[in-house]
């Protein structure tokens, strides 16, 4: 188990540096959450990230990685970030104190003490920064938190006498804290010693009223009356509305302390809390827990109220109803009640405005609903859970928005344990990891899905999976429309206007995991006013969502029932499709002006690419639709549109090479050859397999790699194609790879003849291949003189691609021939221009390594050292492990 609850440790392992462990806590303290890059940076460095903050970052990771390796933690690249898994003291406490406030008060206690046995010290010991110094404040915030409850659930066995040294010292500790002075009251009159009890209370009201102007709260004047009777135990006669409390809870840490927050900030006002959140998401679970859990706060009792805002076949409730229902639990006579509405709000407010009360309205359709149910004075707490943002509620009357999100993976198994038991969980890994998937964190579906296990225990979790697949969210339709997942999709989608009914489904359908205004106005075949009305209006309605980066997104099941909205709308699908083809192709330019332009026709009516002023543009809208087009990629070759996949692979071609996905790049490849072979033009197809065999190459997949190179340069040389000169190239690369030089060098200077006949663009780049070539079999001289002839024409081409590979092979010439320290000045030029390209990892990896090699022969060790510690941390992201290894042993080598 990891440790943050003291020392942050993990067993006898080394978990390196201070700021490495901040890494490693930055990460636990979200465990089974992804924590984006930015956050893990502002909290192991805070304002001061270093310029290279980034690549360090990552150098940690890959360390924290192999220190965790084979043990029971483990660290994963998720899309936006990093998530660990595994067990974390810190969740380990949060598991045992949820399940503790659900339970009996002797496991209750037992619980509690459990938890508290987790702290070992100061949280996240050893640590410094600022989010350390913060976190440790709200961890010991947590670890004070879990005492009292501890304490309270002994209280409720009887256990004061037990405790009346322990709660002396905290009440000394804390002589303002009326929760621990109610707890020593308690304990005292428990012990026998009511009188010393009373004497306490009176040294505690003239110390608030000393120092804090006030006097002590309604619960603990409560309990001093109560004490003077005798009675400590005995309630007023008040309304108990609240409905039994919903069991298994899990999670939702964070929500409970906003709620906590929202109460304790309160200034003098009602305190009003919004819970907005999609049906199914655990709305009226999270409020009813808290209420239940908090009841104490509120000793005038607890309102309650389903308002039937999006209940199948009912209407939602009129104010004027629910009102009469609450001043019928306040005890107003039926003949005193007033028929006008607005008369019964008055009344009801003037009835609970010194009360401490608690008012939960679930279901409410709008803001109209609610405001006639809100109380006077400043004592009450509201909640409202809306499938809708409330917004009037939060403008007007200053009511906490609190929009819910779906459960992590840890909580969401917890959930499944609590429901079917650890043993039937256990003993099918791979149908629970199946039906976690689906569900995604979604908690009516994880409820549903246990009660369709419970109530068919024939039926086994591998039997109960593959029924989802089959029939999606259908499987979990159900006679009852509270117990149906589609019946409250249906609710809520009728609840949408035509239009929002057109474009959610249509967003359904488009491609990839989310999707930029623009894209979404393109189509939907809106301006992006219009469009950005559409989708705050579905935001606001809890069925979509709008991430950091501004990009909009439904939840995996919400958008698998809006598919089956979707009307069919092949307009829409050639407007998006254009809008992503047109502005990969403005990107790919901007990246790389000298590359091959894709043909494009016009794009469709209605379809408006986006505008990139540069290449910093380009890439950044290249890294924020990456999946998007991936996407579309995959649905144009389901659908057969195989010029489609030729023109967006072609489009991605340089991008998907500098990001090193390799694995994604064969995949891209073999599609678009699939494809190729359907089109009428053969250099296309030629093109197509070149890439495909490039792909092979960069996976030391060789015999794949010749196979389809081969193939390529047959086809190019029957047609007369200047692309033979492209497969020599790269089957230069395979050969030197492969560790046959001079059968690459005969490769590279078949295509140097190929480019001097026909293509003098290229002519630069084959004098460089042939160069580099040259000097791996150890003619330096050849090697240079083609190289300095590369480097004039890619200078006066103005190609920094050319420039800064170029500069690389001649550093490679001065290195072999004992100029190390003109090496070591053009690696580190050739680094610098290719990170200014955006090549952070391919290309940069082997120019590192490179680099390493003059500063060796110099005696430079740590130079050394740090050039090919950073080749093989960026081989080891690239996945190339044979590289990595062998920078292993160069290091091990140096000492």
């Amino acid at each position: 188990m990891l440790r943050l609850l003291g020392e942050v440790s993990a067993g006898e392992t080394d978990l390196g540096p201070p700021r490495q462990r901040c890494l490693l806590a930055a990460l636990a303290v979200d465990a089974g959450l992804v924590v984006p890059v930015d956050r893990l940076l502002d909290r192991v460095w805070g304002d001061g990230v270093p310029r290279r903050g980034r690549e360090t970052l990552h150098s940690y990771l890959s360390r924290l990685r192999q220190a965790l390796a084979g043990g029971e933690v483990g660290i994963a690249h998720r899309a936006g970030g990093y998530v660990l898994t595994g067990p974390v003291d810190l969740h380990r406490s949060r598991e045992l104190c949820t399940a503790g406030r659900t339970e009996s008060p002797t496991e209750a206690a037992r619980l509690f003490a459990e938890a508290l046995e987790l702290w070992r010290g100061e949280p996240l010991a050893g640590l410094s920064g600022e989010w350390a110094a913060e976190e440790r404040d709200r961890l010991a915030q947590e670890r004070l938190a879990v005492l009292h409850d501890h304490v309270d659930a002994r209280l409720r066995l009887g256990h004061g006498a037990q405790l009346v040294a322990e709660l002396a010292a905290l009440a000394a500790e804390h002589p303002l804290d009326e929760r621990v002075a109610g707890q020593y009251l308690m304990a005292l009159h428990q012990a026998g010693r009511t009188a010393d009890a009373l004497e306490h209370y009176r040294l505690v009201r003239e110390r608030l009223v000393a120092e804090l102007g006030a006097d002590p709260g309604a619960a603990l004047q409560d309990l001093h009356t109560q004490l003077l009777a005798g009675a400590p135990e005995a309630s007023r006669s008040v309304p108990r509305q609240l409905p039994g409390t919903p069991t298994p809870f899990v999670g939702r840490r964070a929500e409970l302390d906003r709620l906590d927050a929202a109460v304790a900030e309160s200034t003098g006002t009602v305190v009003i809390s919004a819970i907005a959140g999609a049906g199914g998401i655990g709305k009226t679970w999270l409020a009813l827990h808290w209420a239940h859990e908090r009841a104490d706060r509120f000793p005038d009792g607890q309102l309650f109220v389903d308002l039937l805002g999006f209940t199948p076949d009912n209407a939602p409730l009129d104010p004027a109803a629910v009102l009469r229902g609450f001043l019928d639990a306040l005890g107003v006579d039926a003949d005193q009640i007033p028929a006008e509405p607005h008369a019964r709000a008055a009344l009801f407010r003037s009835l609970v405005v010194d009360r401490r009360m608690l008012v939960l309205l679930d279901n409410a359709a709008t803001a109209d609903q609610v405001v006639p149910l809100l109380p006077g004075g400043h004592a009450c707490t509201v909640l409202v859970t809306s499938r809708r943002v409330l917004s009037t509620l939060i403008a007007r009357h200053g009511a906490d928005h609190l929009d819910l999100a779906v459960l992590g993976e840890v909580e969401s198994r917890t959930l499944l344990e609590h429901r079917l038991g650890a043993a039937r969980v256990t003993a099918e890994p791979d149908a629970v990891t199946a039906l976690l998937d689906w569900c995604r964190g979604f908690p009516l579906a994880l409820g549903l899905l246990a009660g369709r296990a419970l109530t068919n225990p024939g039926l086994s979790l591998t039997g109960l999976a593959a029924e989802l697949r089959e029939s999606g969210v259908d499987a979990l339709d159900d006679d009852d429309p509270l117990a149906s997942l589609p019946a409250v999709m249906v609710s809520s989608h009728r609840a949408l206007s035509e239009e929002q009914q057109r474009v959610f489904g249509l967003l359904a359908i488009a491609p990839g995991p989310d999707i930029g205004l623009p894209a979404a106005a393109s189509l939907a075949g809106l301006t992006p006013a219009a469009t950005t009305r559409v989708l705050r209006d579905l935001q606001l309605a809890s069925l979509l969502f709008q991430d950091s980066r501004g990009r909009y997104a439904m939840h995996d099941l919400i958008r698998a029932y809006a598919a089956t909205t979707a009307v069919h709308d092949e307009t829409a699908a050639l407007r998006v499709t254009d809008f992503y083809l047109h502005t990969a192709r403005t990107a790919a330019c901007l990246v790389d002006p000298h590359q091959t332009r894709v043909e494009l026709g016009p794009p469709a009516a209605g379809a408006s690419p986006a505008e990139l002023p540069d290449s910093a543009a380009a890439v950044a809208w290249l890294d924020s639709e990456y999946a998007c087009l991936q996407a579309l990629l995959r649905q144009a070759a389901a659908g057969r549109r195989h010029e489609v996949v030729w023109q967006i692979a072609w489009t991605q071609r340089i991008y998907v090479h500098r990001r090193g996905t390799y694995q994604e790049d064969l995949e891209m490849w073999r599609l678009a050859a699939e494809s190729s072979r359907h089109l009428p033009d053969v250099r296309n197809r030629v093109r197509a397999h070149l890439r495909l065999g490039r792909a092979h190459v960069r996976l030391d997949q060789f015999d794949e790699a010749a196979d389809t190179l081969h193939r390529a340069l047959a086809q190019a040389q029957e047609h007369g194609l200047v692309t033979q000169m492209n497969a020599h190239f790269d089957l230069a690369w395979m050969w030197e790879r492969r560790g046959d030089e001079h059968r690459a060098l005969d490769h590279a200077r078949q295509a140097l003849t190929i480019a001097r006949d026909h293509d003098e663009n290229l002519v630069g780049e084959a004098l460089n291949l042939v160069g580099w070539h040259a000097a791996r079999t150890g003619d330096y001289d050849m090697a240079r003189s083609h190289c300095e002839e590369a480097l004039e024409i890619h200078r006066a081409n103005d190609y920094p691609l050319g420039i800064a590979t170029t500069v690389d092979s001649l550093g490679y010439v001065d290195h072999f021939t004992g100029r190390h320290r003109e090496a070591i000045a053009r690696h580190r030029q050739s680094i610098t221009m290719l990170r200014e390209l955006g090549y952070h990892a391919e290309v940069v990896a082997d120019v590192f390594e490179h680099l390493g090699r003059p500063h060796a022969a110099l005696g430079e060790r740590k130079q050394a050292h740090a050039a090919w510690t950073e080749a093989r941390e960026l081989y080891l992201r690239l996945d190339r492990t044979a590289d990595a290894d062998r920078m292993r042993e160069l290091l091990e080598h140096l000492g």
